[in-house]
């Protein structure tokens, strides 16, 4: 969750009439010495055959009650124990002495989302509700829901929302691949919380890789339409009133717009929604592989007209890259029928496909063109669905956890075959000191790396005391929860 503060604006009247105390006035016709001089016709504006400007009201006419505004509410607990960090593995032991109970700490924002399904399905960022607590969404008619994270995935931005109601009016969905650059956008969202907001511009370019950005799945329009904080989440919609994209971030050197602005296709949101509601988690395939742009000088060292493409600078061990037998010095130009660009559209088109896939490269190698079939490896990424569900209310419910599993990546740097990492901790988890960052190994002696296993270890271990199996850091230790 992203906060924003509201910054005072001065009103600035721009007064045609009067500079300086001199009056301007039209002058009517020419000075006296000049009426008999040849006088200027002006020609009348004329536009371009074509080229008439968009009218935008029917498109936020139709699609506006979809879009959604979304009040997010972290509850963490702060706890001061004299003489002992707060961060300390340790200080949950030290209540039993007397230490007073944490103090509750608020922390607000404001984001914005849309419906995609009558039954209450919202997508938005990732980021908007990234340790929230309390999610509630507004309609435009007024009505405001609680709002239930079903699952979001850090690494494409996305989050899948759930709010109990019917008949709801739903965002028409498009097809970002038949975007073109230079096309109108319309965007619609609650910039620093004015609610409802439509901003509009153009399509600056497609499959943008965004420098310093750790999304390198996503494949960002980039448009000039008008993004604030509080924008997050909200639809990109084109003249046709479907929704291309979801507004994601800016490019700036102030903190708010400066003429670019990101959005992700919305292919990619429907790819996490679908693994979302339909298993929790969310997978993205991996090649491993190395890469680095085609220069100009590499394209003609390697005997290539294009700089399209990627060159292999690395092959993981034991990755699909690996055992399709990719060598060093090759030169990815296609996957399936797709071709590649740019190393930012060869990561994202190989983690918007699921783990197991089959795919075609088509390499350079050795001077010629040729075709290698691989099997995409993978990894999770995706925060499942929240531990605290009322589905659950029996087993895992009680500790008021929200967990993801490792990715691969996270294994591999911490050294640990699996575990949990905790996204949120509320209730009895968070009274015994689990914090937001933890990472759950086992309940009592059993090892648990997914959700279900979790739910499963705690449904098993029935009522009293729960001993979970904690690393912080560089500690690990158990930590007893109180649950009912």
């Amino acid at each position: 969750m992203r906060k924003y503060a509201l910054l005072p604006v001065a009103a600035i009247t721009l007064a045609g009439a009067f500079i300086a105390g001199i009056a301007l006035r039209p002058v009517l016709e020419p000075p006296a010495a000049d009426r008999n001089a040849p006088q200027i016709q002006r020609a009348p504006a004329m536009q371009a055959p074509g080229m008439e400007l968009p009218d935008f009201v029917g498109l936020v006419e139709r699609n506006g009650p979809a879009v959604v505004n979304i009040d997010v509410t972290a509850r963490s607990r702060v706890q001061t124990l004299p003489g002992i960090d707060p961060d300390s593995p340790f200080a949950p032991f030290f209540r039993q002495f007397g230490v007073p109970q944490p103090q509750e700490r608020i922390q607000q924002g404001q984001g914005s989302g849309f419906i995609v399904r009558e039954d209450g399905i919202i997508l938005t960022n990732a980021h908007v509700v990234d340790g929230a607590t309390d999610v509630t969404v507004k309609l435009t008619d007024r009505r405001e829901f609680s709002a239930k994270v079903l699952g979001s995935d850090p690494r494409t931005d996305i989050a899948v929302l759930k709010i109990d109601a019917e008949d709801l009016p739903v965002a028409t969905l498009g097809d970002s691949s038949s975007v073109r650059v230079g096309q109108w956008v319309v965007a619609i969202g609650a910039p620093f919380g004015f609610e409802n907001s439509v901003t509009s511009g153009i399509v600056s370019a497609k499959s943008r890789t965004v420098p310093g950005n750790d999304r390198e799945a996503v494949p960002f329009i980039q448009t000039d339409v008008a993004v604030n904080p509080g924008n997050s989440g909200g639809p990109l919609f084109d003249l046709n009133g479907h929704v291309i994209g979801i507004n994601s971030q800016i490019y700036s050197r102030s903190g708010g717009y400066q003429g670019i602005s990101f959005a992700i296709p919305i292919e990619t949101a429907l790819n996490v929604q679908q693994q979302i509601l339909e298993t929790g988690t969310v997978r993205h395939g991996r090649l491993g592989v190395g890469v680095q742009p085609l220069t100009r000088q590499l394209a003609e060292s390697f005997g290539l007209e294009s700089t399209d493409g990627a060159v292999v600078t690395q092959v993981e061990k034991g990755s699909a890259a690996e055992r399709a037998q990719l060598k060093v010095g090759d030169v990815i130009l296609a996957v399936d029928d797709k071709r590649v660009v740019d190393t930012g559209q060869l990561v994202a088109v190989i983690a918007n496909m699921l783990p197991g896939t089959k795919v075609q490269l088509t390499m350079w190698r050795d001077q010629h063109e040729t075709k290698i079939p691989a099997e995409l490896g993978g990894e999770e990424t995706g925060v499942a669905a929240v531990v605290n569900d009322s589905s659950d209310a029996h087993d895992a419910g009680r500790l008021g956890l929200s967990v993801r599993p490792l990715s691969a990546q996270e294994r591999r740097q911490s050294g640990l075959p699996g575990g949990l990492m905790v996204q949120e901790s509320t209730g009895a988890a968070a009274d015994a000191g689990i914090q937001p960052g933890d990472l759950i190994l086992a309940v009592k002696q059993r090892q648990v790396n997914t959700v279900q296993e979790l739910r499963e270890a705690v449904r098993s271990a029935g009522k009293g005391p729960l001993a979970l199996l904690v690393q912080r850091g560089e500690a690990t230790l158990y930590i007893s929860v109180a649950v009912g």
